[in-house]
């Protein structure tokens, strides 16, 4: 597998050296840390560089919204992950317009940059490779996805919260491929242990429409659900 090279434009210097002792432990390359757009010119046009953690507030004249744009316009193809100390609507709405992997807010959950990291990846597989389709990470539209190896639902690039047995019953949908899920199934696969009533059964299903958008889960009239994605 190519290696995955990183570079960090964070203008506090501690905060950079954090990131890059967690990214090296994760196995990925972190092949520079600057602080400037001059300086993430340079690397990005010398090295390799596939993803680029991006502080918004940088050192200099431009900002790491404008400097990734910048990038992005020479080299589309390096996903972008930008961090900031300061939320708000205006530059949300600069960021997106760059399509960014995540925009994260510091400081930031350890694991929400592992997750942003392997969906950058898998974005930059698809570019390279676009008929390859990773077993383990589940279109399910152009908005939701779900990775079956961490039990994670997205939307666009936000994670959605699922208990255990939501995710328990969306994976048992997905593995149906739009074949109808009656209810002695559901009731089987999420308790297995200890009974349960048709009532349990609709007030799951319903807390997992509500995440969905009302999307996918379609009630088949005595008989269950089916689960029909956008995406095949």
């Amino acid at each position: 597998m190519k290696e995955i090279n990183i570079l960090i434009v964070e203008d506090e210097s501690i905060v950079a050296m954090e990131i890059e002792s967690y990214i090296t432990k994760l196995g990925y390359n972190v092949i520079d840390i600057c602080s400037n757009a001059d300086d993430a010119f340079t690397i990005t046009e010398t090295y390799s560089v596939d993803i680029i953690l991006m502080d918004i507030c940088i050192k200099g004249a431009l900002d790491g919204i404008q400097t990734a744009k910048k990038i992005k316009e020479k080299n589309p193809r390096i996903e972008i992950i930008f961090l900031t100390a300061h939320l708000d609507d205006y530059n949300v709405d600069r960021a997106i317009k760059l399509n960014p992997t995540a925009y994260l807010s510091k400081p930031f959950n350890r694991e929400e940059l592992r997750v942003f990291l392997k969906i950058a990846i898998r974005k930059l597989n698809q570019n390279i490779h676009p008929i390859e389709i990773d077993p383990n990470h589940i279109l399910l539209d152009y908005e939701f996805s779900y990775d079956l190896e961490t039990s994670t639902l997205y939307c666009c690039s936000e994670i959605i919260h699922l208990t255990k047995k939501e995710s328990a019953l969306l994976e048992l949908f997905i593995s149906a491929k739009n074949n109808i899920v009656d209810f002695y199934t559901i009731e089987n696969a999420i308790w297995p242990d200890k009974e349960s009533n048709s009532n349990t059964i609709r007030t799951l299903v319903k807390r997992l429409r509500q995440k969905l958008k009302h999307k996918f889960i379609e009630t088949v009239s005595s008989r269950g659900y089916r689960f029909i994605r956008d995406i095949h």
